[in-house]
């Protein structure tokens, strides 16, 4: 799975940091969402996208590899 969650936030110019105080994670996970090496849950995606005022999908895309 890809994500555009460093893209959204530029856009929103807004930090890891600022971010994940604003959704309630630490900034590591944050990190870990931007480099795919962490899968967040459905209801974080959720709070993520809310955030980006955007659908999941805007944010998450599967790629074949998860297919």
């Amino acid at each position: 799975m890809k994500n555009k969650i460093k893209i959204h936030r530029a856009i929103k110019e807004v930090t890891q940091m600022q971010l994940a105080e604003i959704i309630g994670v630490s900034r590591q996970t944050i990190s870990a969402i931007e480099k795919n090496k962490y899968v967040p849950s459905t209801v974080l995606a959720l709070k993520l996208a809310k955030f980006f005022e955007i659908s999941v999908e805007e944010v998450f895309q599967l790629t074949a590899e998860d297919l």
